[in-house]
């Protein structure tokens, strides 16, 4: 199956096919490898047609550069959520690259570099082998926006961290480093060059059997029906949330350079 990030690049996606492993690397520095629609969709397809693919037995997650991604691009987003939404609120473009990792078969290995941001962390938890260094800043900023959780983040970070670590990256937002990130179950390990890290663990996985590999993930990853229908109900209650008052002063604030006041909400 040719892969069409190959085949025609895109400009924000650097995409590496090299003795079974795919390394897809968003490339947009200057606004550290913000996302938005079209590239969501890019890095979907991507992920689906490696899955597809007899070429690809494992694939790399990364940013190009110094940061992963800062989630959302914001100005993107403002004409997302001005947009009357067509179709189910978990067909937008975050929740299809979202449900597209969470459905990928093969290993998938995340390599975290400066900034990990919204759904820079969801994605995360979609990842197998998740890699970083002391530079990686992590948030799950939704709450402090007047949002909710996205990425079935509200079940697997309880799975992952458990329900009092994932209490306090979710309801607190605050950012949070590679150690945490340790603690929480987000990180595999912290090391000096991350994507050589990757690299290596991808080289190991790319030599072992493939059929073996993917058995072994079907098998972890049983529920995964109720997982893909949990991005989709989160993606309901986001899509809901983005209409709120709450959403609209955080919006006004982020506009006027000033800390957002939410006590005139109950």
């Amino acid at each position: 199956m040719t892969l069409s990030c190959i085949q025609q690049p895109h400009e924000h996606l650097n995409a590496n096919l090299d003795n079974g492993i795919l390394t897809l690397a968003i490339n947009r520095p200057k606004a550290k490898n913000a996302l938005y629609g079209e590239l969501y969709l890019w890095i979907a397809q991507a992920l689906d047609e490696a899955d597809q693919s007899k070429d690809v037995r494992v694939v790399i997650l990364r940013g190009e550069d110094a940061d992963f991604t800062a989630g959302n691009d914001m100005q993107d987003f403002m004409q997302f959520i001005q947009s009357p939404l067509q179709g189910k609120a978990g067909d937008a473009p975050p929740f299809v690259v979202l449900k597209a990792a969470a459905r990928f078969s093969k290993p998938l290995i995340a390599a975290v570099r400066g900034v990990a941001i919204g759904i820079g962390v969801t994605i995360l938890l979609h990842a197998d082998l998740v890699y970083s260094d002391q530079t990686a800043l992590f948030q799950i900023p939704f709450v402090s926006l007047g949002l909710s959780p996205e990425g079935a983040a509200s079940q697997l970070l309880i799975q992952q961290a458990g329900y009092h670590k994932a209490a306090e990256l979710l309801f607190t937002a605050q950012k949070f480093n590679s150690e945490k990130a340790v603690a929480a179950g987000l990180v595999n390990s912290i090391e000096e060059d991350v994507y050589a890290a990757a690299l290596k663990q991808s080289q190991i996985l790319a030599a072992l059997p493939l059929a073996s590999l993917r058995q072994t993930k079907a098998l972890m990853k049983h529920n995964l029906d109720s997982i893909v229908d949990c991005i989709d109900h989160e993606a309901e209650i986001f899509m809901k949330r983005v209409s709120s008052p709450e959403m609209a002063e955080a919006v006004a604030a982020f506009m006027q350079k000033r800390r957002p006041d939410f006590s005139q909400f109950n």
